[in-house]
C-alpha cells in the first residue's frame, strides 16, 4: 500500500482563514481495484464558495470539498483508461482511488492551455454563462454592472455581456485589476471600489441605469446597485463574498426591488447542466477568436493549496486561483 497527500481542515476559521486552519496529512493509498483506477491531480481549484463551507459542511480531518482535473494513472474500468483526463469533485488529495462516479472525461483542444478547463471553460465559466444569459436573461444591448469583474466568474461575465452588445461596468479593488478591464477586457466603466466612493461612482458610470447587476458580493456594492436598476431589472446572485468571513455592511435599499418591479434570484453552477454543449462551442470559439481574455494565478505545488484559498479574500489573485501539482 502506497500513500498519498491530503489537505485538512484542522479547526473552523474565526474570520479570515489562515494557515493554522489547514494541515497537509499523508494518508495511506490502496492500488484501484476491479472497477476502480486510481487518479493523479493535476490541477486543483480553489474558489471564494470554500470559504462558508469551512463553518460547518466541511469536516474537521478531511480532504478539503473541492475539484479539479486529474489523470488516469491505474485503470481496472470499464470504461476509463490510463492517460484519461477527468474532471472530479473528490477535494484536496494528490492521488485517490475513485469507482469513476462523478468523474467527467475531458476531451480538451488542443489548441487551447488546459488551465481554461478550470475557468473559462469550467466551473467559473459556466457559471458565468448561465448566471447571466439564463437566471439574468439578458437582452443584446442592455446596461449591466458586474461586481468583483477582476475575479474569475465576474471577467468571464462582463466580457459575455460586452459580447452581446451591452455596455458595461466593473467593480475591482486594485488599480492593476482596474487597468486591465478596461485595457484588456474591453469594458466600457471601472470602478475601483478602494479608491472612490462606490456609490457615487456606480451613479455617474450609469446615466442610462442598471438592467442586469451580476452579483458577486452583497453589502455596499448591492446597496449602491438597488437605486440605480431599472424597470423590472434583473439581479442574478452568484455570490456575497463580503460576508463570507463574517460582518459585512448592512443593505438599506432593498425597497427599489418593489417600486422597480426588480427580480432578485440565486443560482448556483449545477443549475445549467443543460447548456453545457452550448455553452463549451460557445466559449472554445470565444476563447480561441480572442473575444473573451482571461487572468490566472496559478500557485506550483499541491501543499499550497490553503496559500491559494487564503489568498482570494487578500485579492492576492489575477483571474482565477490555480494550483498546479503535476504536469
Amino acid at each position: 500500500m502506497s500513500t498519498t497527500r491530503q489537505i485538512h481542515l484542522v479547526r473552523r476559521p474565526q474570520g479570515a482563514p489562515v494557515a493554522e486552519d489547514f494541515a497537509v496529512v499523508d494518508a495511506d493509498l490502496a492500488e484501484a481495484g476491479e472497477g476502480e483506477v486510481l487518479l493523479q491531480a493535476v490541477l486543483l481549484s480553489v474558489d471564494p464558495y470554500m470559504r462558508p463551507r469551512l463553518n460547518a459542511d466541511q469536516p474537521l480531518g478531511a480532504p478539503l470539498l473541492g475539484g479539479g482535473i486529474a489523470r488516469v494513472v491505474q485503470s481496472r474500468h470499464a470504461t476509463l483508461r490510463e492517460g484519461d483526463l477527468v474532471r472530479h469533485g473528490a477535494g484536496m488529495q494528490e492521488r485517490f482511488v475513485s469507482d469513476g462516479r462523478g468523474l467527467r472525461v475531458l476531451k480538451a483542444d488542443p489548441d487551447l492551455p488546459l488551465s481554461v478547463y478550470m475557468h473559462a471553460l469550467g466551473g467559473t465559466g459556466i457559471t458565468a454563462y448561465g448566471g447571466l444569459l439564463e437566471t439574468g436573461a439578458l437582452k443584446d444591448g442592455e446596461q449591466v454592472f458586474v461586481s468583483t469583474a477582476g475575479g474569475a466568474v465576474g471577467s468571464v461575465a462582463a466580457q459575455i455581456a460586452k459580447i452581446k452588445g451591452c455596455y458595461v461596468v466593473g467593480s475591482t479593488g486594485s488599480a492593476e485589476k482596474a487597468a486591465w478591464l478596461r485595457d484588456v477586457a474591453g469594458l466600457d466603466a471601472v470602478i475601483n471600489y478602494k479608491a472612490e466612493a462606490l456609490a457615487p461612482a456606480l451613479k455617474a458610470a450609469t446615466p442610462k441605469g442598471i438592467d442586469v447587476y451580476f452579483e458577486n458580493v452583497g453589502g455596499a456594492h448591492l446597496d449602491a446597485a438597488l437605486p440605480r436598476m431599472n424597470l423590472r431589472g434583473r439581479i442574478p446572485v452568484c455570490g456575497m463574498i463580503s460576508t463570507y468571513n463574517g460582518g459585512g455592511e448592512g443593505v438599506r435599499n432593498l425597497s427599489a426591488l418593489i417600486y422597480s418591479r426588480v427580480r432578485m434570484e440565486g443560482f448556483v453552477a449545477s443549475d445549467f447542466g443543460h447548456l453545457n454543449e452550448r455553452f463549451e462551442a460557445e466559449m472554445t470559439g470565444w476563447l480561441k477568436g480572442g473575444q473573451v481574455k482571461y487572468q490566472e494565478t496559478i500557485l506550483q505545488g499541491f501543499e499550497r493549496a490553503p496559500e491559494g484559498l487564503i489568498g482570494l479574500f487578500e485579492g492576492r489573485n489575477a483571474g482565477k486561483m490555480l494550483i498546479a501539482v503535476a504536469d
